[in-house]
């Protein structure tokens, strides 16, 4: 077995490696690319063509497979209608302060984490906010008086 043809084959190995130990596909396309190198390789073709079908074929799955695979993965995503808070006016129930990284807002009876949309600004408890954004699990407001 020629040089490239190992070569190939711990590329191929490790890119599946990559791809097992990792929770998205991250480098699967490599994987086919590399077995297209390989194949080249075992039939005697030149390093350079080895080259351009690893990277031929793994641009090629790649671009086949990507809006296919982002479909389904994407697709797991559940939609929690935190969204509709954005616009509502709450309560604030513990100072907040971006720079301690505190502060709570409390919306129809739920308490959330909440920060200013002004780094500096601090807002202190009883004041009533507008929720102009969520970041995560985090609402970011400012003062109802702006």
């Amino acid at each position: 077995m020629s040089g490239e043809a190992i070569f190939w084959i711990t590329a191929l190995v490790l890119f599946l490696v990559v791809e097992a130990v990792t929770v998205g596909l991250a480098s699967v396309w490599f994987a086919v690319g590399a077995l297209a190198a390989l194949i080249c390789a075992l039939v005697g073709g030149p390093v350079w063509l080895q080259a351009v079908w690893f990277v031929v074929v793994s641009v090629v799955a790649l671009i086949l497979t990507r809006p296919l695979v982002k479909k389904f993965v994407n697709g797991r995503t559940v939609a929690t209608n935190a969204d509709r808070n954005i616009g509502r006016v709450g309560l604030v129930t513990e100072r907040i302060d971006n720079l301690a990284a505190t502060g709570c807002v409390r919306i129809d009876g739920v308490d959330w984490t909440a920060r200013s949309t002004v780094d500096e600004r601090v807002i202190g408890e009883g004041a009533q906010v507008v929720i102009r954004e969520i970041q995560g699990v985090k609402l970011i407001v400012e003062p109802k008086n702006t």
